[in-house]
């Protein structure tokens, strides 16, 4: 939380020093990774890991941008770059999200989990967005309904546009948005830097082939480990089952036919792309070469693919690429049999009650056979 020199927008969409009175009114959430406050027409101080990525972050519903303009006027997103944001409130907390709810009908979700990220959805009305970064911040346009921004200390981020909808670099330098009627706006933060990997997995987002993605992380203090879910479209829900260190096992739910991607991100980074198997309702997926491969599963390929995000570096990251190749309903499990629990959803006794077979169930098998064949040769 900041004290009463913090920032907040004015209403007229530019940043101004807040007043004591002001901080005493502000609310806000405050994360293992993200935090930030509410003022009353915009989030602000939105950062992950104490470092501060986004000022403020307004949304008002695109009639009342256009009214504000005047009759007439085209909404030209490069020249909006002061709106004043409607009303907002903090909603629903957990440990790995919260929830914000505007006034003009958008909602906002952060997660805590997944690295920072927070999904901005229009609902019934078409929005905009207008986001204030930082002050070492830099913004450009990347095409294909991106914007990113980087920072000095290294950090980026990129924001997203889901549906219809465009995001751009306006005339302040910061980002401004349009988010159509059952569209969203997604910020991915990345404090490390962002790599070729990412930009192929925002790819995915933005056109619509990765419907969601699943973090498995473990409390600060160690034992239990939770799963937070980002849903980037609208038709597809992920319920997971079980998680641990190196293994998700979820159902994944759409109503249309045609395949998607869900992004799997395991608590334990992945040590060789090579120990990852993944079942699709209980048969193994092949491995896809390429992103190419990957989406060609999604289009009512033969069966589901995955690969493994950076697994042509020196150690691949945690993230699995699941192309599944149609739905309505499939279970879906994540397995790295190369980390340090041997890749088991049961931590007690090393099997999984996922879809395919535990690498502890294996060991066990091939340790009976053994002793078999020894007492078969005494004899």
């Amino acid at each position: 939380m900041v004290g009463a020199q913090g920032v907040a927008p004015t209403t007229d969409g530019t940043v101004a020093e807040s007043t004591a009175a002001d901080a005493q009114q502000a609310s806000g959430y405050s994360g293992a990774t993200v935090s930030f406050e509410t003022r009353d027409d915009a989030i602000v101080n939105y950062a992950i890991d104490g470092e501060t990525l986004l000022d403020s972050v307004a949304v008002e519903s695109r009639s009342t941008t256009r009214s504000r303009l005047g009759a007439g006027a085209s909404l030209d997103l490069s020249a909006v770059t002061r709106i004043g944001g409607s009303g907002l409130s903090l909603g629903s907390q957990t440990d790995l999200s919260a929830s914000v709810a505007f006034d003009s009908g958008a909602e906002m979700t952060a997660h805590d989990g997944s690295q920072g990220i927070f999904v901005v959805r229009a609902n019934d009305e078409a929005q905009v967005a207008s986001v204030n970064l930082s002050g070492d911040a830099s913004a450009e346009s990347e095409g294909d309904g991106r914007v990113v921004v980087s920072q000095e200390n290294g950090a980026d981020g990129t924001f997203i546009v889901v549906g219809d909808g465009e995001v751009t670099v306006n005339d302040a330098g910061n980002v401004t948005a349009r988010i159509g009627q059952d569209g969203s706006l997604v910020f991915r933060p990345y404090p490390d830097g962002r790599d070729d990997s990412d930009s192929e997995e925002e790819r995915l987002i933005a056109q619509g082939t990765a419907a969601a993605e699943v973090t498995v992380s473990q409390a600060e203090s160690g034992g239990e480990y939770a799963t937070d879910v980002v849903n980037y479209g609208q038709d597809t829900t992920v319920e997971v089952s079980e998680q641990s260190a190196s293994t998700v096992n979820m159902t994944v739910e759409r109503s249309e036919q045609q395949g998607r991607v869900v992004i799997a991100s395991l608590a334990e980074e992945i040590q060789s792309a090579e120990d990852v198997q993944v079942y699709v309702d209980g048969e193994a997926a092949a491995r896809a070469e390429s992103v190419t491969e990957l989406e060609s599963a999604t289009q009512n390929g033969d069966n589901s693919r995955f690969m493994v995000s950076n697994a042509a570096s020196a150690q691949a990251s945690g993230e699995v690429l699941v192309g599944i190749n149609h739905f309505s309903t499939r279970s879906v499990s994540v397995q790295d049999g190369g980390s340090s629990d041997g890749g088991s959803g049961d931590q007690s006794d090393g099997t999984t009650s996922g879809s395919g077979p535990g690498f502890g169930v294996v060991i066990a098998l091939l340790a009976v056979l053994s002793t078999a064949l020894l007492a078969r040769y005494r004899d």
